[in-house]
């Protein structure tokens, strides 16, 4: 009992673990969960990002403290904190390489040792909300993952796509892997859901349309909501600042709000 004592300390002050999954690659789980997070601290959250994404680390960079570094305390690694408040914190293996250009060429056993250590080892301290960026697909690391939360009951998994088919047929295998392996699904979002001229004001559909509700739909499990392609919400993601405030007047604001407090309105019915 005692040797569990510790690794229990550290994800103790997290009241809920949401996941962010998709079975492809570059259908903005990133951007949702750095978007939900600022929606989430928008809302007077405290939450932590776990980025597990181990070749593909772009958490630091949407957040611009890619130049931080993880400092040792007695139980573990601090997080990186964004901003004074300390209401964002984020781990990241994009702290601890040696240079930003460094690949991560490891195979499976040491990748799923950093998760582990990455899920018991840092001192999150108290939060609301501590949320997982996955990369793709439904390898080792999500298991490890997967594995290494379960002993904290996460509240379950956010799964993004974009609107065309080959990309909903990939997000199929993450909900039969969500199943397999007994984790919730909270919802489906559909990113990169047309595009809204910003001089015209016509939407075009320019992945097709409406494949994440259709899927959610035939799954039985809720559909989160659609996020417009946005150039405004780009740049600040890449320029790392605050989407949540700079651009409430946004076609992506009310949509990504929308689906920051349709995962509070869930925790708050689960608590009740």
């Amino acid at each position: 009992l005692l040797s569990f004592l510790p690794e229990r300390s550290n994800l103790a002050g997290v009241r809920h673990i949401l996941l962010v999954l998709s079975g492809k690659g570059g259908v903005g789980k990133s951007t949702i969960s750095t978007e939900l997070a600022l929606s989430l601290r928008h809302s007077g959250k405290k939450v932590g990002i776990l980025d597990v994404d181990l070749c593909g680390p772009s958490i630091p960079r949407m957040f611009r403290v890619q130049d931080n570094d993880v400092h040792q305390c007695d139980s573990g690694w601090v997080p990186v904190f964004v901003d004074q408040d300390k209401s964002i914190s984020l781990m990241s293996i994009g702290f601890l390489l040696e240079k930003p250009d460094d690949a991560v060429v490891w195979r499976g056993p040491k990748k799923n040792a950093l998760i582990k250590q990455f899920v018991t080892d840092v001192a999150w301290g108290d939060l609301d909300f501590l949320i997982v960026d996955t990369p793709p697909g439904t390898s080792d690391e999500h298991i490890s993952t997967v594995e290494a939360l379960r002993p904290y009951k996460p509240l379950g998994a956010v799964l993004v796509t974009t609107p065309q088919a080959v990309s909903v047929g990939d997000v199929r295998r993450e909900l039969t892997f969500c199943k397999k392996t007994g984790l919730r699904v909270l919802g489906i979002v559909e990113n990169m859901s047309g595009f809204v001229c910003p001089h015209c004001s016509e939407c075009t559909n320019i992945f097709s349309k409406g494949g994440g509700e259709e899927l959610a739909k035939h799954a039985g499990v809720p559909f989160l909501g659609c996020v417009p392609l946005d150039p405004q919400l780009s740049q600040s993601l890449e320029e790392g600042r605050d989407f949540i405030q700079e651009f409430p007047k946004s076609s992506a604001f009310p949509a990504l709000a929308h689906i920051a407090q349709q995962i509070l309105d869930g925790t708050s019915q689960r608590s009740s």
